[in-house]
């Protein structure tokens, strides 16, 4: 497959993704990249080797629109992006795929239709919706079912997977407790793709109750064979860790590695791209957008 041309849009507030997803292709101008307001972003960066840990021979980021120029042209030099857009319809036509790397859902449909109807496969940053019926118009306006590409990059973070050693040594998953700081609808889905991921048998969704106060946002999910307690706790520090209970014992897990989550989702979307077949089941992706509705 020849090396693709993507185009990038961003950003949303507490969302660096534009950055950090952009330098994963392309590279990074140190300097420039230091003034980013995301400071984990050069500090990860600044631990891998470059071209040979980077997704460089795949595809370049060739062209950026955020919503200000500033914006745009800072990303730009600092992921090395050639071409600053007006408008990010301007992309169509110049790129082979879309990276929306804003996480506020409630734009996403506006941003993915033009992309969509043009045919061109996106990668559309998470949450993908907050409710079905906005799933579904994004799902309903693609032109081949592996147009679209969606996910928590979470969903790939190799600390956070259950070997089958881990499932051996603590027995038959009954339970899962699970904590990360922000805010429910841009956050939780960073637990539950993981959740979703080791837990195939869970068996069908039977109910979503949230219990918000004015601390945390807490959230019990149960399936037909396992049961989780999401905690969301706002700006109160907390790891994003989760702890498997099982028959036998407990295991916790702890996500760690920010860089190679990421490069392993934006691997995938390009996978999926040279494949032509959905990398992730439509119905997780479904489920997952059932439970952050009911538990808004």
């Amino acid at each position: 497959m020849k090396k693709l041309k993507l185009g990038v849009i961003g950003m949303s507030e507490g969302n660096g993704h534009p950055y950090s997803w952009s330098a994963i292709f392309n590279g990074y101008e140190k300097n420039i990249m230091q003034e980013c307001p995301f400071p984990s972003i050069p500090d990860y960066l600044s631990n891998e080797s470059y071209p040979q840990n980077f997704l460089c021979h795949l595809a370049e980021v060739t062209h950026i629109w955020a919503q200000s120029p500033e914006i745009s042209n800072h990303i730009a030099k600092a992921s090395k992006i050639k071409n600053v857009v007006a408008h990010y319809s301007e992309m169509i036509g110049a790129v082979d795929a879309i990276l929306l790397a804003r996480d506020d859902a409630e734009n996403h449909y506006e941003m993915t239709l033009p992309f969509l109807k043009a045919g061109i496969p996106i990668f559309i940053d998470k949450p993908f919706a907050l409710s079905l019926n906005e799933a579904n118009q994004m799902i309903n306006a693609q032109q081949y079912n592996y147009q679209i590409f969606t996910c928590s990059s979470l969903r790939y973070a190799k600390e956070l997977f259950l070997s089958e050693t881990d499932k051996e040594t603590i027995g038959s998953i009954y339970h899962v407790d699970a904590t990360v700081m922000k805010y429910w609808e841009t956050y939780a889905i960073h637990l539950l793709e993981p959740i979703i991921v080791n837990l195939p048998n869970r068996g069908v969704l039977k109910r979503v109750d949230k219990i918000e106060d004015s601390k945390m946002h807490h959230v019990a999910i149960l399936w037909e064979e396992v049961s989780a307690a999401i905690k969301v706790t706002g700006n109160r520090i907390v790891p994003l860790e989760f702890t498997y209970y099982g028959s036998k014992g407990t295991i916790k897990k702890v996500f760690i590695d920010s860089f190679a989550c990421f490069k392993a989702s934006l691997f995938e979307f390009i996978q999926q791209i040279k494949n032509q077949e959905n990398s992730i089941l439509r119905k997780d992706t479904l489920e997952l957008v059932e439970i952050i509705e009911k538990g808004r």
